[in-house]
C-alpha cells in the first residue's frame, strides 16, 4: 500500500510478480586449444572473426592444426569462440601441456573462467609420432581426450573429437574406437573422414583437417537457424569451404560406422559435402537416452541455463513462497521453449514438467538448506531411418517410378 495517502480517490502501486525471468545461455559458443605463431600464453582470449584470429594469434600456420579449425568455424556459421594457446608453432605440444594444471589454469583450465560449449582440440597433426619428444603418442592422445570429455562434463559443454591423421580407412576408424572403448561418451562425438580445404599457406593445395571446426562450425549455423534441438546433419548440413573428403564412405559402410556412434561425412552428387550423422559416441547404445546430439546438447542447454538462472533463489526463506516462485520461473522458461518446437507433445503436459514442492524437498533437507527442482522434458528425436513403402493398387494402371 502507499506509505501515504493525502486526498480520497484511487491511488496506484506497482508490485513485483515474483517471477525471476530465465534466460536461455548461448549455445554454440567453442573453445580451441593448440599451439600458435604468437598471443599470450594459457590465457583464454575471446574472438568473433577471423580477422581477430589473426590479429591475436598470427592467423594460419601449417603447424598449428587449430588455426585451420577455427578459420573452418567462422566459415560454417560460428560467431564466437575462445582460444588458448599452450606453446609455440616450433614445439609440438605435449599432453600435460594440453591438459594442463586447474591450480595454474593452463591448457584445457584456462577456460575455466569462460563459458564455451563446444570444444576443439585438433590433434591431428602430432598424435602419430612414436617418439614422445616430438609429440603425442597415440596412449597420451587418449589421455587428452578423456580429460576433455571429462572437462566438458563438468562444465555442460560437448567435445568434438579429432582422430589421429593416419586414420584413412573405415577398419583405421572402428579400430581406433575400440582402442579408446572405455573413453566417456554422453558428452563427445566423433566424425569420418577428415576433410580437405585449400591451404592458402601453400598455394591453394588441398591440406588434410581434422573435422572438429567445420562441424563446430555447423553446430553454431544450425543453432541459429533452427534450434539446439535440430540435429546438425542432413542435405542442408553442407561443409563450408570443404573441397573434398579424405575417404567415400558408401552406404554399407555408413550403416556399419552410424551403429558404432561414428558420424559419417558425405559427398552426394546433388548437395555437395554434408554431415550425415548426428550421434554422440553413446550412439551405439540403442538403449542410451544420451544416444542423440541434438538431445544431449538440449539437455546441457537446458541444465546450464537453469544452474545460471536460478542462483537468486541461494539464501532465500525455503518454504512454499520460493517453491512457487521456483515453479513459475522455471516453467515460463520451458514453455517459451516448447513454443519454439523444441519438445515432443502437443500441449504444455505432454512436453514438459517442473516440481519443486514438499514432494521433492523434504523437511530435513529444509534443515540442511538444500531446495530440490525436479525438470523433465521430452525431446525431438531426429528421423534417422524413413522407410517408403509402395504399394500397387488393384486394377489401377501403375505408373512406373
Amino acid at each position: 500500500m502507499p506509505t501515504r495517502i493525502t486526498y480520497p480517490g484511487v491511488d496506484i502501486e506497482q508490485s513485483p510478480s515474483g517471477v525471476h525471468t530465465i534466460t536461455g545461455v548461448k549455445t554454440s559458443v567453442a573453445a580451441f586449444i593448440d599451439i600458435f605463431k604468437q598471443g599470450p600464453m594459457n590465457k583464454a582470449v575471446k574472438i568473433l572473426n577471423i580477422q581477430d584470429f589473426e590479429h591475436e594469434f598470427g592467423g594460419l600456420d601449417s603447424k598449428s592444426e587449430a588455426s585451420y579449425a577455427i578459420e573452418q568455424f567462422f566459415l560454417n556459421g560460428g560467431s564466437e569462440a575462445w582460444v588458448v594457446r599452450i606453446g609455440d608453432i616450433g614445439s609440438p605440444p605435449k599432453s600435460s601441456a594440453i591438459i594442463g594444471s586447474l591450480k595454474d589454469k593452463s591448457g584445457i583450465y584456462a577456460l575455466e573462467d569462460v563459458d564455451f560449449n563446444i570444444l576443439s582440440i585438433p590433434l591431428t597433426a602430432t598424435i602419430t609420432k612414436t617418439n614422445i619428444k616430438e609429440g603425442l603418442t597415440p596412449k597420451n592422445a587418449s589421455a587428452v581426450i578423456a580429460a576433455a570429455i571429462n572437462y566438458c562434463e563438468k562444465r555442460h559443454a560437448f567435445y568434438i573429437i579429432d582422430t589421429p591423421n593416419n586414420i584413412s580407412d573405415v577398419e583405421a576408424i572402428k579400430q581406433w574406437l575400440a582402442n579408446n572403448a572405455s573413453l566417456p561418451k554422453k558428452n563427445a562425438s566423433l566424425y569420418f573422414p577428415h576433410v580437405k580445404v585449400a591451404d592458402p599457406t601453400n598455394n591453394y593445395t588441398l591440406k588434410s583437417h581434422g573435422a572438429s571446426g567445420t562441424i563446430a562450425g555447423l553446430y553454431a549455423r544450425t543453432d541459429a537457424t533452427r534450434g539446439v534441438w535440430k540435429s546438425p546433419a542432413g542435405i542442408d548440413a553442407t561443409l563450408v569451404n570443404v573441397q573434398a573428403l579424405d575417404y567415400k564412405i558408401t552406404n554399407h559402410q555408413n550403416d556399419d560406422l552410424n551403429t558404432l556412434g561414428i558420424n559419417c561425412l558425405r559427398s552426394f552428387p546433388l548437395s555437395g559435402n554434408v554431415c550425415w550423422g548426428a550421434r554422440t559416441l553413446d550412439g551405439a547404445d540403442i538403449n542410451s537416452e544420451w544416444k542423440y546430439i541434438p538431445v544431449r546438447r538440449l539437455a546441457l542447454y537446458i541444465e546450464e541455463s537453469l544452474y545460471q538462472g536460478t542462483k537468486w533463489v541461494v539464501f532465500e526463506p525455503n518454504d512454499e513462497p520460493l517453491w512457487t516462485q521456483i515453479r513459475q520461473s522455471v516453467e515460463a522458461f520451458m514453455q517459451n521453449l516448447f513454443r519454439n518446437g523444441a519438445f515432443q507433445g502437443t500441449t504444455p503436459s505432454d512436453a514438459y514438467f517442473v516440481k519443486c514442492d514438499k514432494e521433492t524437498t523434504t523437511k530435513n533437507e529444509i534443515t540442511l538448506g538444500i531446495v530440490n527442482i525436479v525438470v523433465g522434458f521430452a525431446p525431438n528425436k531426429p528421423a534417422e531411418f524413413v522407410f517408403i513403402k509402395i504399394q500397387q493398387m488393384a486394377g489401377q494402371k501403375i505408373t512406373e517410378f
